[in-house]
């Protein structure tokens, strides 16, 4: 994430982060943090995701490693309970997320997913179709028991 915020400051764009105190004290944040244009500094990660899905429009999980993995899923599993009424995407570079998108159509073959629900995350490496899902998004239907 670091990269990213610094391209996208370098070319003039804008940044709101947030982190951790944690992160911060150990020095994981990028060297332009002071250029952001705000900056949210929570107590731990459980208040840094809670704050960022309160913060944000959609998700967007481009290719990381698990905690980007995890923050995703817990958007979308945010979303099947209510909690999140935003859409979750990964952005599937070079079919980086092929193997993760298969193992949710396993989750809805083998009935642990609705096919509703399964429709609500989106695996894509087109922009344009990227665009097209979030900004035409229906929160699912909140999970009942």
């Amino acid at each position: 994430m670091g990269i990213l915020s610094d391209q996208v400051l370098a070319k003039g764009g804008q940044i709101h982060g947030v982190t951790t105190k944690q992160l911060v004290s150990q020095g994981a944040e990028s060297p332009r943090l002071r250029e952001l244009s705000d900056l949210t500094v929570t107590d731990n990660m459980s208040a840094r995701k809670a704050e960022m899905m309160n913060l944000s429009n959609g998700c967007i999980a481009l290719p990381g490693c698990i905690g980007t993995l995890e923050e995703i899923t817990q958007a979308f599993s945010w979303a099947r309970l209510g909690d999140n009424p935003n859409p979750c995407v990964f952005y599937n570079v070079n079919g980086y997320y092929d193997s993760l998108a298969k193992m949710f159509d396993q989750m809805a073959t083998e009935g642990f997913l609705s096919a509703a629900d399964r429709k609500k995350v989106l695996f894509s490496d087109s922009l344009d179709e990227i665009y097209a899902f979030m900004t035409t998004y229906v929160p699912p239907k909140i999970r009942q028991y």
